[in-house]
This record gives C-alpha cells, sequence and structure tokens, in this order.
C-alpha cells in the first residue's frame, strides 16, 4: 500500500471521473429521450420520487461510512492489516444494524404508499414492485458493498466509480432498448435489482482481488465496537453537517409532488439533471484545493491566508456565475431540442434553478476555509438550515406551487449559509470582521450582471432565442457564440475588480507552465 503513489492515485482519480462524467452526461440525454417517450412523464416521476423517499430512510446511516473511511486512512498508510480488519469488521456490524433498521421502516413505509402515491394512474403491482426493487437495491450497501469503503479510503476511487459507471451505463442502455421494444414498466424496474446485483458482485470480487488478507467478520466488529470510542464521536458529528446537504438535494422531488405532480417532478428533474450534472463536475473541481488550503492555514500567515481567501472567493464567483447565467440562457432552447417544446417551463423556475446552481457554487470557497480552520462546533446550523426549507417550502409552496418549493432551499441557503457561515469563518476562523466579505460578496457579483447582459445583447443582434431552439446546429452555433463572449467579458470584469484573483490565476498558470 505504500508503494503505490499518492499522485498518481489522484491523477487517476481526477481522469476516470472527468471520463465517467461525459459518459454519464451522454448516456442520461440518450436514454431519458428514449424513458419518456416510451415509459412517460408520470412513471419517470415516480421513479425520481420513490427514490428521494428511499433516501430519507437512507439518513440512518447516521455518517458511519466516513466516519469508518476517516479512520482507515493511517492503518493503510502504516499498513496495519489487523487494524483495518477490525475496522472493517466493525462497519460491518454497524451497517449491519442500519440495514435492519432501513429495512423495517421501509416495510412500514409500504404502507403508506396508497397515500402518497394517492392521484397517480400507474398500476398498484408496478408502484410497488418498483418500491420493493428500489428498497433491494439501496439495501445491498448495508449488507453486501459496505467493503468498498476500504477502496475510498485506499484512494482507489476510481475503481468504484469506473465500475459503478459501466454497470449503470450498461443496464441504462439495455432499459433503453427494451423500453423502445416492449414499454413494460416491470422489465425496466426488474433491470434496477439485477443492476444492484451485478454491481455488488463486482465489487466483491474486485476487494477481494485487491486486499486478498481481508477477513472482516461482522461478529469480530460487535467485540471489538468499544475499542474504537472514536467512531461514535466521528458519527455524531458528521451526522448533523450531513443533514443540511441532504434536505437541500433529496426533498425536493418529494416536496413538488406533493404541491404538484408527478408530470412536474419529470419536468423539473429534466431541467435539474443538467444543471446537477454541472454543478457536481465544478464542485469536484474547485474542491481540488482542499489540502493546499489546509497547509496553508497551518502556516499562520493571516495576510495571505486573506489574500488566497478573495482569490478564491473570486474563481468560485466567476466560476458560478459564468455556468449559471449560460445553463439560465441555453438551457430551455436545449431542453426544447432534446426533448420537444411541450417539456419547456417558465423563465421564473428555470431562474430560480439556476440560482440554487449559483449559490451552491459561490459558497464552496468559505466551506473549504471552514473546513480548514476545522470549524465544525455548529452543529445546530444543518438543523435550522433543514427546518427553514422544509417549512418555507411547504409554505411559499401552497401559496405559490412549484415556484414556491423552489424558493425554500435558495432562502435556507441565504440564511445559513451566506449570513451565518461568513460570520463562523471571519469571527472565529480569520479574526477579521465579517464586513469584509459582504464587501466582497457583492464586488463578485456585478462583473457576472455585467457580462450576462452584454453577452446577452450582442448574441442577439445576430440570432433570436427562438432561433437556437429550431434543431441541434442552431443551438450549437448560438450556444458557442453566447457563451464565448459571455465568458471574455464576465474574465476581463473578475480581472480588473479581483487583485487577489488575478495574482492567484498567474500563479497557478506559471505553475503549470512550469512542470511543461
Amino acid at each position: 500500500m505504500k508503494g503505490d503513489s499518492r499522485t498518481k492515485k489522484s491523477i487517476l482519480n481526477v481522469r476516470v471521473n472527468l471520463i465517467c462524467y461525459l459518459v454519464s452526461l451522454v448516456v442520461s440525454f440518450f436514454t431519458r429521450k428514449v424513458f419518456l417517450d416510451c415509459l412517460g412523464k408520470e412513471f419517470m416521476g415516480y421513479t425520481t420520487t420513490v427514490s428521494s423517499l428511499l433516501s430519507f430512510l437512507n439518513l440512518a446511516d447516521l455518517g458511519i461510512g466516513t466516519a469508518i473511511a476517516f479512520l482507515l486512512y493511517k492503518p493503510l498508510f502504516d499498513g496495519d492489516k489487523n487494524k483495518i480488519n477490525e475496522l472493517i469488521s466493525v462497519f460491518g456490524y454497524l451497517y449491519r444494524i442500519v440495514g435492519y433498521v432501513i429495512l423495517g421502516a421501509g416495510v412500514v413505509l409500504a404502507f403508506f404508499l396508497p397515500l402518497i402515491f394517492a392521484n397517480t394512474t400507474l398500476p398498484w403491482f408496478t408502484i410497488y414492485f418498483g418500491y420493493a426493487a428500489f428498497l433491494f437495491a439501496s439495501l445491498l450497501s448495508y449488507f453486501v458493498n459496505y467493503r468498498m469503503t476500504l477502496l475510498s479510503a485506499d484512494q482507489r476511487n476510481y475503481e468504484v466509480t469506473g465500475y459503478h459507471q459501466i454497470v449503470s451505463s450498461g443496464t441504462a442502455i439495455i432499459q433503453m432498448i427494451l423500453a423502445l421494444h416492449l414499454k413494460s414498466f416491470t422489465l425496466y424496474l426488474s433491470i434496477e435489482i439485477v443492476r444492484g446485483i451485478v454491481y455488488s458482485f463486482i465489487l466483491r470480487w474486485r476487494v477481494n482481488k485487491v486486499y486478498p488478507w481481508l477477513q472482516s467478520d461482522v461478529k469480530l466488529g460487535r467485540r471489538v465496537f468499544k475499542k474504537y470510542p472514536e467512531i461514535t464521536r466521528y458519527i455524531k458529528q458528521i451526522f448533523f453537517h450531513r443533514i443540511g446537504s441532504f434536505v437541500q438535494f433529496q426533498t425536493m422531488p418529494i416536496l413538488i409532488y406533493a404541491f404538484s405532480s408527478l408530470t412536474s417532478v419529470t419536468l423539473y428533474t429534466n431541467y435539474t439533471i443538467v444543471s446537477d450534472k454541472i454543478r457536481n463536475f465544478l464542485s469536484g473541481i474547485l474542491n481540488s484545493t482542499n489540502a493546499g488550503i489546509g497547509s496553508l492555514i497551518a502556516e499562520g500567515d493571516s495576510k495571505k491566508i486573506l489574500s488566497t481567501y478573495n482569490g478564491i472567493l473570486g474563481i468560485n464567483a466567476f466560476v458560478a456565475g459564468f455556468f449559471s447565467t449560460c445553463i439560465y440562457y441555453l438551457i430551455t432552447p436545449f431542453v426544447c431540442v432534446w426533448l420537444g417544446t411541450e417539456y419547456e417551463m417558465s423563465n421564473l423556475i428555470v431562474f430560480l434553478i439556476c440560482l440554487q446552481c449559483y449559490l451552491a457554487l459561490y459558497r464552496l470557497a468559505t466551506d473549504q476555509f471552514i473546513a480548514g480552520y476545522g470549524l465544525f462546533f455548529d452543529i445546530w446550523a444543518p438543523i435550522v438550515e433543514s427546518a427553514i426549507l422544509i417549512g418555507s417550502s411547504i409554505f411559499f409552496g401552497s401559496l405559490w406551487g412549484l415556484e414556491g418549493v423552489i424558493m425554500g432551499p435558495i432562502l435556507s441557503t441565504g440564511l445559513v449559509i451566506y449570513i451565518w457561515k461568513p460570520v463562523l469563518l471571519f469571527r472565529y476562523g480569520m479574526h477579521l470582521p465579517v464586513i469584509r466579505y459582504w464587501f466582497l460578496f457583492l464586488l463578485n457579483i456585478l462583473p457576472t450582471f455585467v457580462g450576462y447582459f452584454v453577452a446577452r445583447y450582442a448574441s442577439e443582434m445576430i440570432f433570436s432565442r427562438d432561433w437556437i431552439s429550431q434543431g441541434w446546429y442552431n443551438w450549437i452555433a448560438g450556444s458557442c457564440l453566447f457563451a464565448c463572449m459571455n465568458f471574455v467579458l464576465t474574465a476581463a470584469g473578475f480581472m480588473i475588480i479581483n487583485p487577489n484573483m488575478r495574482e492567484l490565476s498567474r500563479r497557478m498558470i506559471l505553475k503549470r507552465l512550469s512542470k511543461q
């Protein structure tokens, strides 16, 4: 384990993630069109809603996987096979308990399906069979797949990601072919079960091949659990901070369905499938500086820390602004070309989705520095964030429907992430007045607005927005023109107003050139 290059593994992780992202994007676009045409909007909305319902049950995980992965780092580095066996055994023991809890809760939840899906026209056999299929796939993680955490902790996440993408893409293509020829809900859901079994078999085979000495035993895990009290401590801390992000991204389909319909869930997902994949991909790139930030903070040079934060905040703001405005301007024409005009949503809903994406990307710099300082004592924050999200989504949803539901996560993010978190960072980390953050925050918004409106005005002097909705050639040509102008204008604006971003970008470019 020591002989493997950490740098090599990190680069491999990035490459595999990039390849899997592109493959996932292509497969999703092709298969979703077929699924919507052959299986219908209501069925696809049902699968999204059921997945979100079961994700609530997965909160019983409590952050155990993250805690165990953290504790595995040192024994993996030291080659301590005995400790690794003990930790994986403890993991198996805890996950076995969680699995039984989720199974019991899943059975109880099944009795409420007639109430949850009271307005659907789907057959009840399909509803219950689909629910059982997704529940079975979820339980495999707790009873069979828990050992894959060792691959992730050993910087072999590229294997987990790669095998997952191969199985997911392969089964999606099979589902697409069956949907085209047979249009069967049951076959689609049966493939979900097969996918879970095949993925579990591949992971088990790979773990046994890479770690032939691994002997995980649930009984051993039960005996040695008390030997590792830090597991319980880490689980408590991680669990509370997982709640906010979980509620932020998993409750929306359920809340949308509660105040509209399964069809609305499908329409909403058509837009977020694009914005979420872009957001996740960009988050992975922007978060690549985590280790460097931790090292910088350890040096203790407060002036350098502040200038670096200003620069990274500027880069985050630029990336968030550029991609969010491009999504806002181009996604509706894209959906019209991809799926048809009947899947188009209102400009207000699109704006709210893009605002969510913007806020999710802009916050990353503050999150990184909070993690670098180790400021995790505010376990109340994710609870308050979740309460605001659910409460405001229900309140505004009852008033304005889908638009009101989407306002919930925006309000919760604004109040907790953009008001409290800067206070946490500047007061307890940097020991500076938080007014500095607000000045930077407002200043970094300006280039985004200027770049977007100038690029939109200039591009619409050449073609109309309706024109780019009339075929793939038009959309590609129009998108390239708008995106290029938006990029140049927004980047120029940021370089002018943010000297720290200028300097940080210059150093990154010079460092890259020096390696070539």
